[in-house]
């Protein structure tokens, strides 16, 4: 491919040589690891046999004599031509999607998969014929020579908007891989699918398993392989540092230790990886369900965000599900990983990396984009029913919240300020005290045409902490201190601590400058107020 090698480079092996997994693999090399973008004479785009005799079906022929019949030659097995007889129908098939047919209820990619062997399934969709793809990387001496195995897809020839990393072992209980990658599909339109790139980390320490799950979601999933939408990848085990003998910090059992630390190198690799493939990754786990259309809920919050300095943006308050990065930051993060890889988990490392970064406060946004779904844990199979409570199915529905200042007349308790109930910020607001008359007002920067209004009181916590008796208000002609509005129009009443109100552009017609809560029964308990979520008309 015209590249020098480095000189402690061990040689490529040949291209779909047998590595003893009943496979044939293709790998990627890294040296040393991360860094710019390849040009195009350094990255070259991979391509199976099938793809490439879709468009030289002549070349395909010249370049494996031996896997076509010639005249003369001792005549093919049964074996043969019924593989020649499935690449044909399969050819046709592909050739069908890549030019606009539509998916049915049922792939006919994976019908036609269908009873084959892990094997063949692998070798019809990664063929070995296919070229190596080498990526010349600098400046990230933690990750030489870690080689890459690419067990299906291959690498888009332009960077895309969104990388979505997960990586997956075998659990004792429990296997959620294929229900999270549908999810992740059947919840972005093709608009969306077009710009985002799903990266799956094999990790597990038994080649036969990671054999049979590589076939198992190629079979499923070989439409959106084929289109380059979904990559799996594998790291021998040997590029793994020790995994014995490791610190026994927090007292955790050695198996505990020895589970968390591989962790960390798995996502450690996975990020690697993932440094070039687009302009932000996603990290989440295997078990999770995906809010609809959250590609575009994230476009927007980026959007929110913008000309803001951040190191992690988080979709949801699970551990390390949701966490959005720039792709920039990702050979440092990859790097920090595996410089403490055996100190802490690897949510707690995130927090640690966010820290240095200068990101002081977590910027979650609400609700969540993701939920867990697994019911046991991949470590042990403990039973693990947690679930984020902020889960919106729907991300299309997300709130606007207007650009505003908050005030409020009762007294504060220590750090939960006005702002964490209507903004991105961590936590909720908790007022003292709260009587008749007393109020909570948002007051936009610029008019806004409300169309819904949605707030949330209490918690779980402190259960009595809700707005018993209380009233919403839109208000206009702000006052010259712009702290509250001269005129409020009450459109509704509070229910059990909730508020939530649709077409109130019908109610009150015309931009309003001010949102108020007001409480009309004094209440011994104090006041929480979770969320205020906004949503305002199209243009304003």
């Amino acid at each position: 491919m015209g590249q020098r090698m480095p000189v402690d480079a061990p040689p490529l092996r040949e291209a779909g040589e047998d590595l003893g997994w009943g496979f044939a693999e293709q790998e990627t090399r890294l040296w040393p690891a991360l860094g710019k973008l390849p040009g195009p004479s350094t990255l070259v785009r991979q391509r199976g046999l099938l793809a490439a005799a879709a468009v030289h079906p002549t070349r395909r022929a010249a370049a494996h004599p031996a896997s076509v019949c010639q005249p003369g030659a001792m005549r093919c097995s049964l074996k043969r031509f019924l593989m020649a007889v499935l690449a044909a129908s399969f050819l046709l098939l592909l050739l069908f999607l890549l030019h606009g047919g539509s998916q049915q209820e049922q792939d006919p990619l994976e019908v036609e998969l269908r009873g084959l062997t892990p094997e063949m399934i692998l070798e019809m969709l990664q063929p070995g014929g296919a070229q190596h793809i080498l990526r010349d990387m600098d400046d990230l001496s933690a990750l030489h020579n870690v080689s890459y195995h690419l067990l299906a897809g291959s690498l888009a020839p332009r960077k895309k908007f969104l990388a979505v990393g997960l990586a997956s072992v075998q659990r004792p209980r429990g296997y959620y891989l294929p229900d999270t990658l549908q999810s992740l599909f059947k919840q972005s339109t093709e608009e969306e699918l077009q710009e985002m790139v799903v990266v799956v980390h094999l990790a597990d320490a038994d080649p036969m398993w990671n054999m049979r799950v590589a076939a198992n979601i190629i079979r499923k999933f070989a439409h959106h392989i084929l289109l380059g939408r979904l990559l799996l990848i594998h790291v021998p085990h040997e590029f793994y540092p020790t995994l014995e003998g490791l610190k026994r910090n927090y007292n955790d059992p050695e198996e505990r230790v020895r589970f968390r630390s591989k962790q960390n190198v798995d996502y450690a690799f996975l990020l690697a990886f993932a440094a070039n493939l687009s302009s932000y990754y996603l990290m989440i786990e295997d078990d999770v369900w995906c809010a609809k259309s959250f590609l575009t809920a994230i476009r927007k919050a980026l959007a929110s965000r913008e000309g803001s300095n951040w190191a992690t943006l988080e979709f949801s308050k699970l551990g390390y599900i949701g966490k959005l990065y720039r792709s920039s930051d990702l050979p440092r993060l990859a790097r920090f990983l595996l410089l403490f890889y055996q100190e802490m988990p690897c949510d707690w490392l995130l927090v640690h990396f966010r820290l240095l970064l200068t990101q002081k406060d977590v910027i979650r946004f609400k609700p969540s984009l993701f939920q867990h779904m697994g019911l046991y844990s991949s470590f042990q199979g403990t039973i693990n029913r947690l679930e984020d409570d902020e889960f919106q199915a729907d991300a299309l529905d997300l709130p606007d919240n207007p650009p505003a200042a908050l005030f409020t007349s009762m007294s504060v308790f220590e750090n939960y300020e006005p702002l964490k109930a209507y903004s991105t910020a961590e936590g909720y607001f908790w007022g003292k005290d709260p009587a008749a008359g007393s109020v909570f007002s948002v007051v936009f920067h610029q008019p806004a045409r409300i169309t819904r209004v949605r707030v949330r009181t209490g918690s779980d916590e402190r259960r009595g902490d809700f707005l018993h008796a209380g009233v919403l208000e839109l208000g206009r002609q702000r006052r010259a201190d712009g702290r509250d509005c001269s005129a409020y129009t009450t459109v509704g009443t509070f229910e059990k601590g909730t508020f939530e109100q649709r077409g109130l552009e019908r109610g009150v017609p015309g931009p309003v400058e001010c949102v108020r809560i007001r409480v009309t029964q004094d209440q011994s308990e104090w006041l929480i107020i979770q969320s205020i979520d906004i949503w305002t008309a199209a243009g304003t």
